[in-house]
């Protein structure tokens, strides 16, 4: 059965995007294929972060996961850092690696520059978590990779790592290949509708939480930023707020976003039936998630079960990637 594998940081509430582009597709995996899911803790360490609510963050995100359908019995569930091969197997990667190749990284100097004043002052970790994003994949042999379009360099830096790494010491991993989504890959901010939706910039109005209420989701989609024409076509560079409410409207409700554009005439009329579909897409989930996350004992034993299980495969693919690497076996 081919594998695949993907993971999420935990930021708390999950946005839109995070569903649309992401969550949706992992729920049909796991039914199709051998699924791995994480909930990528360590990744949160690389910018500012409050240590105290990290561990409720990983819950939150572990009970978003299992709300929008995850089932702990199909797939495996687990959180990054209770399966220590993670941090082990990156630092084999990076002695593979290039310097040339992390500073490529478009990501990292995006967030440097926006986090931290300049990639000078930014953390070691931000400029070599692509490694460890490239280790979480290669642990678990994955044939496919769920993810957004933002994360294909960082895929292709894995890709490299493994056949480089293969060529070099026998063959050792999988090398995995992408997969995307064909509806809502990038759901863009209601906003600022040429960026990616993100709880990480400052536009919350722009941004529609997994767990928004109906009354702000309404509120939300209406105020969208949409252009001073008065014709609802599908036209992403021309028109990118009405092209960012069509593709959500597609994503929510399983049909193409130019020939929805066809049944409008008014900005207004969109924005009612996209948040419609939108409260209607979010209410099970909602429903799931209050309760998932009221049963913390049952959680904490769904993501002790995954993390036993992920731990099997990532030591046995550690073990071969340290013995083809020279390392003295204990």
């Amino acid at each position: 059965m081919t594998r695949v594998l993907s993971g999420v940081q935990p930021s708390g509430e999950m946005h839109l995007g995070n569903y649309l582009g992401a969550f949706r597709s992992w729920v049909a995996d796991q039914h199709e294929h051998d699924a791995f899911f994480c909930v990528v803790d360590l990744h949160a360490l690389t910018l500012d972060y409050d240590p105290a609510a990290l561990a409720e963050r990983t819950l939150v995100t572990a009970a978003c996961l299992l709300a929008v359908g995850l089932d702990p019995e199909t797939c495996t569930l687990f959180v990054q850092s209770h399966v220590p091969e993670h941090p082990r197997l990156a630092w084999l990667l990076e002695c593979t690696a290039s310097m040339g190749e992390l500073r490529r990284m478009t990501q990292f100097k995006d967030k440097a520059l926006r986090d931290d004043g300049g990639t000078e002052s930014a953390r070691v970790g931000l400029f070599t978590y692509p490694v460890l994003m490239a280790a979480d994949i290669l642990l678990y042999d994955a044939d496919r990779v769920p993810v957004g379009d933002d994360q294909r360099q960082h895929l292709e830096l894995a890709r490299d790592l493994a056949i480089r790494f293969n060529g070099r010491h026998g063959d050792t991993f999988v090398v995995p290949q992408a997969a995307l989504p064909a509806a809502g890959a990038r759901v863009m901010d209601l906003q600022e509708p040429t960026r990616k939706m993100s709880k990480s910039v400052s536009s919350p109005q722009g941004t529609v939480l997994v767990l928004d209420p109906p009354d702000v989701v309404r509120r939300k989609v209406r105020r969208a930023v949409t252009d001073t024409e008065t014709e609802v076509r599908y036209d992403p560079a021309a028109k990118p707020g009405v092209s960012n409410l069509l593709d959500l409207l597609a994503a929510a409700t399983g049909g193409k976003p130019a020939q929805l554009a066809e049944g409008y005439t008014t900005y207004g009329a969109l924005k009612a039936d996209v948040a419609d579909a939108l409260v209607a897409l979010l209410e099970p989930v909602q429903q799931r998630y209050r309760e998932v996350a009221d049963d913390r004992g049952e959680l904490r034993r769904v993501l002790a079960a995954g993390a036993e299980r992920a731990h099997q495969v990532a030591a046995a693919t550690y073990e071969r990637a340290a013995g083809a690497a020279g390392l003295l076996a204990p």
